[in-house]
């Protein structure tokens, strides 16, 4: 199989060569190796502390332009036309560390049956999905700082 190494993200439209397809948990690594889409492999070397966004463009060494897409992983999304009831999911899934994709009423986490069974015993209903998971980038992305106490 042939490795393709990738060193760099890139801006702006550019012609498409390669396709990545990743789930959330690769997609928070700096440093993997993944099979590409059609074949081959990539050896990805990144900078730390970022996580690759689906439609992100990357860069190989011999300047191959590589999509990254978001695989459909097992997921739970919870839908609700009670914006306070969804709220107050986000802040129980939150004040968990919980990755959240959030949506105009609804909200999704990487599957979990006991946060589903809070989630439930906060009086809402979910569905179990196989779905991309896209989770908000969070207001300290790219920074390692963590200071309050668990």
């Amino acid at each position: 199989m042939t490795l393709i190494n990738v060193t760099q993200r890139i801006d702006g439209p550019a012609s498409v060569d390669l396709i990545l397809e990743l789930p959330y948990e690769i997609r928070q690594k700096s440093r993997f190796r993944a099979p590409l889409q059609g074949g081959g492999e990539a050896g990805v070397v990144l900078e730390r502390g970022q996580v690759l966004r689906d439609g992100e463009l990357l860069c190989s060494d011999d300047g191959l332009v590589i999509e990254v897409r978001s695989a459909a992983e097992s997921v739970s999304t919870v839908r609700s036309d009670d914006a306070r009831m969804l709220a107050r999911a986000c802040y129980h899934l939150g004040n968990r560390h919980v990755p959240l994709q959030i949506g105009a009423g609804w909200v999704r986490y990487l599957h979990d049956h006991v946060l589903d069974g809070m989630v439930q015993a906060l009086g809402l209903d979910l569905l179990h999905e196989h779905a991309p998971f896209e989770p908000e980038a969070g207001a300290y992305q790219g920074h390692t700082h963590h200071d309050h106490a668990h």
